[in-house]
């Protein structure tokens, strides 16, 4: 399976969706992030599989959670550019589009 790496900011997102989820509910950050690598794992098995937002830029809906997971899948590793909520500041995340 090819390398995950979530590139600046998306990696402040997702600390920032965490907290956010287990101060709204003990341990609903830790479904949320279960959700994630879930996501994560079939990005890595199946990197073509969802709908491309961009040239390069590929588009996932998480199921339980009104956020969506941007990345762009390269030769050797997958890029996650944005994990972003759906309803909050919608399309802040354009110019990671690629």
């Amino acid at each position: 399976m090819k390398k995950t790496f979530f590139i600046p900011p998306s990696d402040k997102e997702l600390d920032d969706a965490i907290i956010y989820y287990n101060d709204q509910f003990p341990g609903l950050g830790a479904q949320f992030f279960e959700e994630l690598v879930k996501a994560v794992e079939l990005i890595q098995k199946f990197p073509q599989a969802w709908k491309k937002v961009g040239k390069h830029t590929h588009k996932l809906h998480l199921k339980r959670f009104p956020y969506i997971v941007l990345y762009i899948p390269e030769t050797d590793k997958i890029l996650v550019t944005a994990i972003a909520h759906q309803h909050r500041n919608p399309g802040y995340y354009i110019n990671r589009i690629k």
